[in-house]
C-alpha cells in the first residue's frame, strides 16, 4: 500500500475546481477543430494537433491511474509504461477531429471523476510519476492542471500563456524556480513585475524580470525569452518541467 506524506499543505478542493475549468477549456479547444485542422502542425515540433490531444487524453489516463491508487491502496490494473505510450500516440494522433476530441473528453472526465472519489484522507497518500519520483496524491492535480494549460497553448488555437490564470502562473513559478536552481540552472534573480514577485536563485549570474507569462512562457520552452528584461545574456532553460523540489521521499 502506497505510504502517506507528513505534509498536505495545498487545498485539494479547490485545485480539483481549478482542473475542471482547465479541463473544460481545453476539451472545448478540441470540439471546434476540424479533421484538417486536427492534423495542421501544432506549436510543438513534429507534432499535430492530433498529436498533443492525444498525448493529453492518454496522460489524463495516467492520473486517473494513480488517483484510483491513491483512493483504494491497490493498483487499478497494469500501469502504461512509455513504450505503451508512445505507441498509443503513434496509433492516436491521426484520428477524425470527432474522434480525438470524444477520447479526450472521456480521459478527461474519469480523471476528474477518480479525482472526486478520492476521501479527504487519502490526499497525501504517496504515489510514483513514470519518471520514479514521488509524489502525494493532491500534487496529481497540479500535474494534471499544468498539462492542460501547458498543451492548449501547444495546440495553437489562439490560446497563449497570456491567456494562463494568475494563479496558475504563480503555481508554477514558485514550482519551477526552485527545481532549476537545486539543479544549478544559471539564473540569479526573476522578478514577475505583474505578480509583485522575486525570487532570488543564486548570489550571482543573469537575471530576468517581465510578466509572470512571459516567464513563465520562456522556462517552460514555450518562448524564447523575447521582451523580458534581462541582465547579463539569458541561458536556455534545460526540458520542462523538472520534478519538485525538495520534493517527498
Amino acid at each position: 500500500m502506497p505510504r502517506v506524506a507528513e505534509d498536505r499543505p495545498e487545498n485539494p478542493p479547490e485545485l480539483l475546481v481549478r482542473l475542471e475549468h482547465a479541463a473544460a477549456r481545453f476539451a472545448a479547444a478540441a470540439d471546434a477543430l476540424t479533421d484538417r485542422q486536427a492534423r495542421e502542425t501544432s506549436g510543438l515540433p513534429g507534432w499535430t494537433r492530433g498529436h498533443v490531444i492525444t498525448h493529453v487524453a492518454r496522460s489524463a489516463d495516467v492520473y486517473r491511474w494513480l488517483l484510483r491508487l491513491a483512493t483504494t491502496g491497490v493498483e487499478p490494473g497494469p500501469r502504461a509504461d512509455g513504450t505503451a505510450l508512445a505507441r498509443a500516440l503513434r496509433e492516436g494522433a491521426g484520428r477524425d477531429a470527432t474522434e480525438l476530441a470524444a477520447d479526450l473528453r472521456r480521459s478527461l472526465d474519469g480523471m476528474l471523476e477518480a479525482a472526486a472519489a478520492v476521501p479527504a484522507d487519502r490526499w497525501a497518500t504517496l504515489v510514483s510519476a513514470l519518471a520514479g519520483w514521488r509524489h502525494p496524491a493532491w500534487f496529481t492535480l497540479q500535474r494534471a492542471r499544468r498539462e492542460l494549460e501547458t498543451h492548449h497553448v501547444d495546440l495553437a488555437v489562439g490560446y497563449g500563456s497570456a491567456d494562463w490564470p494568475e494563479a496558475y502562473v504563480a503555481w508554477a513559478l514558485d514550482a519551477t524556480l526552485p527545481a532549476l536552481a537545486a539543479r544549478g540552472f544559471p539564473l540569479a534573480r526573476v522578478s514577475a513585475v505583474d505578480l509583485g514577485r522575486t525570487w532570488r536563485l543564486a548570489s550571482d549570474g543573469p537575471s530576468a524580470s517581465g510578466s509572470g507569462h512571459a516567464l513563465l512562457a520562456w522556462l517552460a520552452g514555450r518562448a524564447d525569452g523575447t521582451g523580458l528584461v534581462e541582465e547579463h545574456l539569458l541561458p536556455s532553460p534545460p526540458p520542462w518541467p523538472q520534478p519538485p523540489v525538495p520534493g517527498w521521499d
